[in-house]
């Protein structure tokens, strides 16, 4: 029997029938996503969260590309300024007393941070622990437009004040450019340097066959002469800065920007990336004229391995290094190719038996910040450099 209810009007029960069942029984409540006609608003509904999370990156990314580029690189290890000149600030780190090592940081584009890079990834920290008990670093400073016409004599100049003031002879570290002028001061002044280390160092330009081997005589002088007239007389560091990254735009213009948009939300990959790239993408301005100069005198007419380069008054003849001479090369170097720098054995004055070639694997910046090359060759360099007769 159906269930029947009943309430009470004018004193009188009132029986109600049962419900009727509906025409068109309706199917259990469920997910609108379920249902084909709601597919569209499901999306969009989608759509829309990952809209919010994709901006929500997007601004972190925005946020740290703005953080990376408004921070200047400092160096990692505790230093103190022992002198400031017009070129440089001279870096003093360890313990005076014996022969001081100075390294002669590139001064290419980028700050000699690249040296001093990173707590437990650092040159002069690698130095100071295996024998090297006082490091002296040349931290290069960005040209300002009076110092538009300085040239390679008046860095010469600063490098001899600071030998002087160091006490007049040092172990001499050349990386990159850092390397020429060092070789310059050897050959020119050879009693003021006990030893002479030159990694990445372009000395024979014409050895080997690199993209700046190519690119150097490729285009005429005119185009390094606009260059540096873009710049008001000098050569600005974000110019140097977009050729290199030219030489591999599918790292620096893609796939940088997509590893850290992938890789925003993960703290250990970011501070890594933000010690990179606040030294990467810090620039220095070269004086004009002593750009010029580099790229004609050293890379067009490799003047100083054919000893007709003059420096200081007087023409530099290679032969004159006769002191312990270390040459250390990346295998994949694309800017300054390991017969550049191992070429030097053939011009110097510096006896066979007193001159070590080493070739370590990796390309041009992993020699000088290069985890593995810190771990595995300049240790062997920074102890090599302690036992040099003085």
């Amino acid at each position: 029997m159906p269930e029947q209810s009943s309430v009470k009007s004018s004193g009188q029960a009132v029986t109600s029938a049962p419900p009727l069942p509906p025409l068109f029984p309706l199917p259990p409540l469920q997910p609108l996503a379920a249902l084909p006609a709601f597919w569209p608003v499901a999306a969009a509904a989608a759509m829309a969260e990952q809209g919010a999370e994709l901006s929500t990156k997007f601004l972190k990314v925005a946020e740290e590309e703005i953080k990376i580029h408004a921070q200047r690189p400092e160096p990692a290890t505790p230093n103190t300024v022992r002198l400031d000149l017009r070129t440089m600030v001279l870096r003093d780190y360890g313990k005076p007393g014996g022969l001081p090592t100075l390294v002669d940081a590139p001064y290419a584009g980028h700050t000699a941070i690249i040296a001093d890079y990173a707590k437990g990834q650092s040159l002069v920290e690698t130095l100071l622990s295996n024998g090297t008990g006082h490091v002296v670093l040349t931290d290069w400073k960005s040209a300002t437009e009076d110092m538009k016409d300085f040239e390679i004599d008046n860095y010469l100049e600063e490098m001899l004040a600071v030998i002087d003031d160091l006490g007049g002879r040092v172990n001499l570290v050349g990386l990159c450019q850092g390397g020429w002028l060092s070789a310059m001061i050897a050959a020119r002044f050879p009693d003021k340097v006990n030893a002479l280390v030159l990694a990445g160092s372009p000395i024979d330009t014409d050895a080997g066959d690199g993209p700046i081997k190519r690119i150097a005589h490729a285009c005429p002088i005119s185009f390094y002469q606009d260059l540096v007239n873009l710049g008001g007389g000098l050569l600005r560091g974000k110019l140097m800065l977009a050729g290199w990254k030219n030489m591999h735009p599918e790292q620096h213009y893609l796939k940088d920007d997509i590893d850290l948009f992938e890789h925003i939300d993960d703290p250990a990959y970011i501070a890594k990336k933000e010690t990179f790239l606040r030294w990467y993408e810090h620039t220095v301005d070269l004086p004009g004229r002593w750009y010029l100069q580099a790229i004609t005198q050293l890379f067009k007419e490799n003047r100083l391995a054919k000893g007709t380069l003059v420096a200081l008054g007087r023409k530099l003849d290679l032969r004159n290094i006769a002191c312990p001479l270390y040459l250390l090369a990346g295998a994949s170097d694309d800017i300054t190719t390991p017969e550049q720098v191992l070429g030097a054995k053939n011009y110097v004055g510096t006896p066979k038996g007193r001159i070590v070639e080493k070739i370590a694997p990796g390309g041009h910046i992993g020699l000088f910040m290069g985890s593995r090359t810190l771990k595995e060759s300049w240790p062997e360099i920074a102890q090599w450099i302690a036992v040099q007769k003085r």
